[in-house]
């Protein structure tokens, strides 16, 4: 009898849409794989996700959720207590990796150096800027860039607004030239590095989910010491996180200094990363030989819960 996933999949956070794409992606492959699958979309009700899940008694849940309450810990810590094994990162590193001002707490203790920037309240910010612009606005527990605005000099204050729905506290950063890397983590070794370019200037959510809304250079062309050092802080952060099974971590790469060194700067760990065949992950994946079908099989195989 084949062994049963179940793929939790759309949510209700503001990545819903991409969480559908990914789950529907990750169930094709594990058909094809050879598993028995099921979908649950995933809606803001306990009950209906509980029900769902009594019902397929799943092997291992594949969570396709990005976002909040599925990407934080919430989803994590319920299947904890069913003690369904799932993929990608426990409870505690989930709400970690999702929480901006607790990464960098971590990043730094661990010696991976982040862009300088601190928690502000809103009124703070309404009163004047924070640092000298450019600097970046964060919403402190959102994904995909979600909220995420770029102040330059010239530019309004995007949280006098009535649009800003992000809550009182925000995470204020300088903003650091230079180019967009990320790199897929996989178990204990880094897959690889890709550098993502976008006409947009900046690697916002319409870059990342809109048809030719960026470009994907695989592998990074970085200097080979440049890229080594990318690989290796993406491991540790996911390390110092106490991530499992695949992360992404997003880095800039700013080689402008007059000393021409490069500085890397690290901006999060995403602990669920898109997963449709195309997705980042999956591509540095295949660079380093591994389908999506094998790529997939391998996160089921090593699911985890900490019931």
């Amino acid at each position: 009898m084949s062994k049963r996933v179940v793929v939790l999949m759309g949510g209700f956070s503001a990545e819903r849409e991409v969480s559908l794409n990914s789950g529907a992606a990750v169930a094709a492959a594990l058909e094809k794989a050879g598993y028995a699958v099921a979908t649950i979309d995933v809606r803001r009700d306990l009950r209906t996700l509980v029900g769902g899940l009594e019902a397929t008694r799943p092997w291992v849940v594949f969570n396709a959720l990005h976002g909040r309450f599925g990407e934080d810990g919430s989803v994590q810590g319920l299947l904890d207590i069913m003690r369904i094994p799932y993929t990608h990162s426990g409870l505690l590193a989930s709400a970690m990796a999702m929480d901006k001002a607790m990464a960098r707490r971590i990043f730094t203790q661990a010696g991976i150096p982040v862009a300088e920037g601190r928690v502000v309240d809103r009124a703070e910010l309404l009163a004047g800027d924070p640092m000298p612009r450019p600097y970046v606005l964060k919403p402190l527990n959102e994904g995909s860039s979600v909220g995420v605005h770029i102040v330059r000099d010239g530019d309004d204050n995007p949280v006098t607004g009535g649009d800003w729905t992000f809550g009182d506290k925000l995470l204020v950063e300088e903003f650091v030239p230079g180019r967009e890397i990320t790199v897929a983590v996989m178990g204990d070794r880094a897959l690889g590095a890709t550098e993502i370019t976008s006409d947009r200037g900046f690697y916002d959510y319409t870059a990342k989910y809109m048809a030719g809304g960026s470009r994907h250079l695989v592998p990074a062309p970085l200097p080979p010491a440049a890229y080594e050092q990318a690989l290796d802080l993406a491991l540790k952060a996911h390390q110092a996180l106490g991530c499992r099974g695949v992360s992404r971590a997003d880095l800039r790469y700013d080689e402008s200094r007059p000393e021409g060194i490069g500085r890397f700067a690290m901006l999060e760990v995403n602990t669920q990363p898109g997963m449709t065949a195309t997705s980042l992950v999956p591509e540095l994946a295949a660079h380093a030989g591994i389908g999506f079908p094998e790529l997939v099989t391998w996160m089921v195989e090593n699911a985890k819960c900490d019931a």
